[in-house]
C-alpha cells in the first residue's frame, strides 16, 4: 500500500505562482512512476505532469513551460512548481503514484487562479 498526501493548493492571482507537495509513505518503494493530475467538475481528470523513477519527465503542453514537477527521493517527496498561472489552471489537483500492480491517488488539493 502506497498512501499520498498533497498540500500547498490555494488561491492565487493570473500571473501568480503555487508549489504543490505530495508527500508519500508506505510501500514507496515499489512506486515507478509519479505524477500530478487535475480534474474540474463535469470533465474527465487530465494528465499535469509525470516523473519516472529514473527523473524522467512528461508534461501536458497546456502547462509546458510553466510547471516544472520535480522530486526529493529522500523526503519521499514530489513537487510541482506551477508560475505564470491562468484562470483555466483552476482545478483540483491529485497526486498520483504507480507500481507494478496498482495505481494510487491522493486526495486532491484545489488551485483556484482568479482573473
Amino acid at each position: 500500500q502506497v498512501q499520498l498526501v498533497e498540500s500547498g493548493g490555494g488561491l492565487v492571482q493570473a500571473g501568480g505562482s503555487l508549489r504543490l507537495s505530495c508527500a508519500a509513505s508506505g510501500s514507496i518503494f515499489g512506486i515507478n512512476v509519479m505524477g500530478w493530475y487535475r480534474q474540474v467538475p463535469g470533465k474527465q481528470r487530465e494528465l499535469v505532469a509525470t516523473i519516472t523513477s529514473g527523473g524522467s519527465t512528461n508534461y501536458a503542453d497546456s502547462v509546458k513551460g510553466r510547471f516544472a514537477i520535480s522530486r526529493d527521493s529522500a523526503k519521499h517527496t514530489m513537487y510541482l512548481q506551477m508560475n505564470s498561472l491562468k484562470p483555466e489552471d483552476t482545478a483540483v489537483y491529485y497526486c498520483n503514484a504507480v507500481t507494478t500492480l496498482l495505481r494510487y491517488w491522493g486526495q486532491g488539493t484545489q488551485v483556484t487562479v482568479s482573473s
